[in-house]
């Protein structure tokens, strides 16, 4: 009788209407997920959205549920589970009658997630041919329990990521080899003209919805994307709430030695929609305390996230003009910046690390000063054609303060150098659909984008490392989408790079007293003129075998100011720039069946020009040589039932570069990571309580000899594995309250992070963090 019920209940959903002697409505209803089991302890709430009020209820051993006592009108119906995606359904109630609804629910496989970033617009995963990872808002939330640092919940949750460097900035965190393009909510965070690897942390993770990374080159995308983006989307305000929000209390330190560890977070979000307008107002303000090893000793590098103060505003507005269209504005300010009362005694790389003692750095705070982030966008999706436009215009200016040296490798005397960028832009989007029959529809997506970036890093004294560049990008850029015969997915597209970097007339720094060693540079323009090209297939009638092949190219002005300042002619005409064109070749599949979800992947990306980085005299220097990048990623979930799930990936990348007289050498630490293997074991017993065990291993990597001197050069050092265990568990008190409780390293394992290794310098050998605790207490309304 059970599941006939269930089976009337999907036939009659929301139809049957049975008289009843009170006035107010009644909803009845049976729970079951895609295999007909009857679902126990599922969260149901019916919202009023005209007074603004719910009320909730679990679902009984047989996964029935009935609400009474409800006022008439329409009513939003909320059903989640964990493991589960939610549902959402409108819901009319009438007078003296009953609601009859039998609701499934489908467990919740990446592979049904819609990804906007891909090509800029919603659409399948598995209507992509490509690579996605995609960090949801639960996903986002429990890797914050662990570290806070959003560049550190990257590095242990994707794969072909680097994992983080334990600072504040993300040198050497490349993805599959290459430099990455950063965007919050389309707009990029990049500085590819001058790399300052601060990008990844630009905002927190408070007002993160979800993380997609879409991986190889791309060419529906600009300057920047060799590697890939990674475009991180901000929250959206609530739909059923006027006034709603949430409050997060935190508490951090070392477990093992806790005096001056501890630290403290607070957050405050308000959302709600009124009528056609929607916002969203977020503030947070981090602070860690002082960080150590496993055996006590204080990390205080420079650049590090110790005694770090972030402060994160963020705005989101909304209004809904009509059906079809809806601007939308939103404002970030972030600002990291490090102020520490300890100093970095230099240790011995490979025997003894370096420490922190009590002392005064007299250089100014080492981090992002600030990274003000601003755009403003329109949509309408009812032009003719069934044409959709979106069009966007933005500003971004963000600054990144390097650390203070006593005495500098590339400049005469002490210093500390500030890299500077300025970004403003419009971004024009449209998609036509089309249908023929059946078995053939399509879509054009086409736009331009428009971008004026000016980039230059100085000192703090006023010297000029590098001089003002001033890029002006016109890129206009179509994409084709076919789908044939429903189950064959074609995708093939173009972009054109019409950009222009104007450089006056600069001298480069100089390395000796009276000016000793500055060459003086005529100025002018520089032009950069590419057409990149894209085409794809992706196979998806079967879910135990879903393929797709792809070639992709991106387009890079990439470390162009490292060119310059160390420029040995006196005219541009005589300075190697030309631009990193990359073409990456993708082979992967992915497979979904009964409990299991797999995904594999092949890629090799080559370019005629890179930008490797390798040790000259000390300091790295761009070498412009033939690459050739290649790897492959694997992942494996488990689900194993509702309540547990396990899960796995590893990720294998190697890079050559080609000298002139055709010798292939290996790719340093800056580009290549070692292996990196990730495993977890989720523990959902009910909704109120959840509990993740991760674990995160970097392999080995010994591909460099010491130089003449005995000694690695920078970023050739040797690299030994390291293996972590991260603990993650939340705890829903009722329904407002949620404890969330993290821990990093929990075996307390003493280790030197992949960075620490691999650069080869005694001031940046540094051990990793000891076990730490993170506690927060969120209250939701």
């Amino acid at each position: 009788m059970k599941y006939l019920l269930a089976l009337a209940g999907i036939l009659i959903l929301n139809v049957s209407l049975l008289y009843a002697q009170s006035h107010d409505g009644k909803l009845n209803g049976i729970v079951t997920d895609d295999k007909k089991s009857l679902l126990e302890n599922v969260t149901v709430q019916l919202i009023d959205t005209a007074p603004q009020r719910s009320v909730t209820i679990k679902t009984d051993k047989n996964g029935h549920f009935f609400l009474t006592n409800l006022p008439i009108g329409k009513h939003v119906l909320k059903v989640s589970y964990v493991g589960y995606k939610e549902y959402l359904q409108e819901v009319q109630l009438f007078a003296d009658s009953i609601i009859q609804t039998a609701i499934i629910l489908s467990q919740d496989i990446a592979l049904d997630e819609v990804v906007i970033t891909a090509g800029r617009k919603a659409e399948s995963i598995d209507e992509v041919p490509s690579s996605i990872s995609i960090l949801n808002a639960k996903e986002v939330q429990e890797q914050t329990n662990v570290n806070p640092s959003i560049s550190t919940i990257l590095g242990n949750a994707i794969p072909g990521l680097g994992t983080a460097t334990n600072k504040a900035t993300n040198s050497g965190q490349t993805l599959r080899g290459r430099q990455v393009l950063v965007l919050i909510d389309g707009i990029p965070q990049s500085t590819p003209l001058m790399n300052g690897s601060r990008d990844i942390r630009t905002l927190d993770p408070a007002v993160i919805e979800r993380v997609e990374v879409i991986k190889g080159a791309t060419s529906i995308y600009g300057n920047g994307s060799g590697g890939g983006i990674i475009n991180f989307i901000t929250k959206n305000p609530s739909p059923t709430k006027r006034f709603g929000g949430t409050t997060n209390l935190g508490t951090s330190g070392n477990l093992a030695h806790p005096s001056n560890t501890i630290g403290y977070r607070f957050s405050q979000l308000f959302e709600g929609t009124i009528n056609k307008f929607s916002y969203v107002l977020s503030g947070t303000y981090n602070y860690t305390g002082v960080l150590k090893d496993a055996e006590g000793n204080v990390n205080a590098q420079a650049d590090g996230l110790g005694e770090n103060k972030l402060y994160n505003t963020f705005v989101k507005l909304g209004y809904k003009i009509n059906e079809h269209s809806a601007f939308t504005a939103s404002y970030n300010l972030f600002r990291s910046v490090q102020n520490s009362d300890y100093i970095n005694v230099v240790g011995k790389y490979g025997e003894t690390p370096s420490i922190g003692i009590k002392g005064n750095d007299p250089g100014e705070p080492a981090g992002t000063p600030y990274n003000h982030n601003v755009f403003i966008s329109y949509h309408h999706d009812a032009l003719p054609y069934n044409t959709s436009l979106d069009i966007t215009g933005y500003y971004n200016r963000f600054v990144s303060m390097n650390r203070y040296v006593e005495s500098g490798t590339a400049w005469y005397g002490p210093g500390q150098t500030k890299i500077q960028s300025f970004k403003k832009g419009l971004r024009l989007n449209l998609n036509t659909p089309w249908v023929v029959n059946d078995e053939l529809r399509g879509e054009l997506t086409y736009g331009l984008d428009l971008l004026n970036d000016k980039t230059n890093q100085i000192l703090t004294d006023g010297r000029v490392y590098i001089p003002d560049m001033n890029m002006i990008n016109l890129a206009p850029y179509a994409q084709l989408k076919l789908d044939l015969w429903n189950n064959l997915v074609l995708k093939s597209g173009v972009r054109y790079e019409n950009a222009s970097v104007k450089v006056q007339d600069f001298n480069t720094i100089a390395t000796g007293p009276n000016g000793e060693g500055s060459v003086a540079v005529s100025g002018g323009k520089i032009p950069y003129h590419a057409t990149m090209f894209n085409v794809g297939l992706r196979y998806n009638k079967y879910d135990f075998l879903n393929p797709f092949v792809s070639f992709s190219q991106g387009f890079a002005i990439n470390e162009l100011g490292r060119i310059l300042r160390r420029a040995k002619e006196n005219t541009l005409e005589n300075i190697e720039t030309d631009p990193i064109i990359t073409n990456n070749y993708e082979l992967g599949v992915s497979s979904r069946f009964d409990i299991f979800h797999l995904t594999a992947a092949y890629y090799i990306s080559t370019s005629k020009f890179g930008a490797n980085l390798v040790d000259v005299g000390g300091f790295l220097v761009a070498q412009r040589e033939p690459e050739r990048v290649y790897g492959y990623e694997i992942t494996a979930d488990a689900y194993l039932h509702p309540q547990w799930t396990m899960g796995a990936s590893y990720s294998f990348v190697e890079g050559k570069s080609e000298q002139e007289d055709g010798t292939k050498v290996y790719m340093n630490g800056t580009r290549i990571a070692p292996p990196k293997t990730t495993a977890y074991l989720a523990f959902r017993p009910s909704t109120s309580f959840d509990v993740k065990l991760n674990w995160v291993c970097t392999g080995n990597r010994d591909r460099f000899v010491t130089r003449d001197n005995g000694l690695y050069g920078n970023s050739e050092g040797p690299v030994e594995s390291v293996s972590l265990l991260n603990l993650s568990a939340l705890y829903k008190i009722n329904s407002k309250f949620v404890l969330g409780i993290g821990v990093e390293n929990l075996l307390n394992s003493s280790y030197y992070p992949v960075v620490s290794q691999y650069r080869a310098i005694d001031a940046e050998y540094v051990r990793g963090n000891g076990a730490t605790m993170n506690m927060n207490l969120s209250y939701s309304f």
